[in-house]
């Protein structure tokens, strides 16, 4: 009998064993696991004393894709195409100042230009070591890209431009046309008017689904988190202002135009074609100066990411690839 007992005893103390040196050994996979690039971080920088946040993901060792947002939005509308881009390239994604999540000092506090917001973008990229980059723009990432590429030519790889105006052509599009003959007019009260109304939910939401044929599949969070960043306190005369410089970068087309002419960047165009702001003959226009220019029109909104990401990863990716 004793020596059943001290059998069943010997046989418990083996199982727990075996038990604490399975824990032990999981406890050590996890432990010494390999960081995942794929995942999405959410980081802020200080640059020139201003918190820029930013979205990261992939290998910093592979190609850097920069991307630049438009208006009203922030890096938040990338978040679906930087996790399909991150398995093959690094991506980094940041929120000018009062975009997002980044630092919204005062119009007296900071000088709310293009041309400014394009110097410290510059400053941000050189923050991270990042020498050399693709630039992905959208809306307003397109007059800060060029900006940065004309002055650092050699380190802009290539261009990704979705819905992003370099051209008079593209200047046709409904709202556009509508915004023009109120500033020829000097209609001020006008102005002021629709650029509210670009910034209300209503007007939002319209950037987002106009064209779309089942709005139920934009996912409400996109024109949701844009109108709740732009409800903060001083984020409107932020945006006014932002708004009335649009002006400074008509003149700068034909110096980006030149650029392109004569360095011939690699270069993607992927358009929506139900853009209110900027017509499909914005698109097109880039062929005049680009010999190898690739141009897709896409079904979609002037935030096509928020239903096309997986097309646009798919074209990017290739694109990229055979350079």
């Amino acid at each position: 009998m004793k020596n059943l007992i001290l059998g069943l005893f010997l046989i418990s103390l083996f199982q727990i064993a075996q038990s604490q040196e399975g824990l032990i050994k999981a406890k050590n996979e996890i432990t010494h696991s390999v960081v995942s690039y794929v995942e999405t971080a959410h980081r802020s920088l200080v640059v020139n004393d201003l918190n820029v946040f930013y979205r990261e993901a992939g290998d910093p060792s592979k190609e850097t894709i920069l991307m630049l947002h438009g208006f009203p939005s922030s890096s938040h509308m990338y978040r679906d195409l930087i996790k399909k881009l991150a398995k093959d390239f690094h991506v980094v994604a940041p929120d000018y100042p009062g975009f997002g999540f980044s630092d919204a000092p005062t119009i007296s506090k900071f000088n709310y230009t293009f041309h400014n917001v394009s110097l410290l973008m510059d400053a941000f990229v050189e923050k991270l070591n990042i020498d050399s980059y693709y630039i992905m723009m959208q809306d307003y990432g397109g007059p800060i890209g060029f900006r940065m590429a004309v002055r650092n030519p050699k380190k802009v790889k290539g261009f990704i431009i979705q819905n992003a105006n370099a051209y008079f052509e593209g200047l046709s599009g409904e709202w556009a046309q509508k915004y023009s003959a109120l500033l020829e007019t000097g209609d001020k009260e006008g102005v002021l008017k629709i650029q509210n109304w670009w910034m209300s939910l209503e007007g939002i939401k319209e950037m987002y689904l106009n064209g779309v044929k089942d709005p139920s599949k934009v996912d409400p969070i996109s024109y949701l988190t844009d109108e709740a960043f732009l409800r903060r306190v001083g984020i409107n005369e932020i945006q006014i202002t932002f708004l009335n410089n649009y002006g400074s970068n008509f003149e700068k087309y034909a110096e980006w135009q030149k650029y392109l002419k004569y360095y011939q960047p690699p270069t993607i165009v992927i358009w929506g074609i139900h853009d209110k702001f900027f017509s499909v003959e914005g698109a097109k226009a880039y062929s005049k100066d680009l010999k190898n220019v690739e141009t897709h029109l896409i079904d979609g909104s002037h935030f096509l990411l928020e239903l096309h990401s997986d097309e646009a990863a798919k074209l990017i990716t290739k694109f990229i690839r055979k350079i």
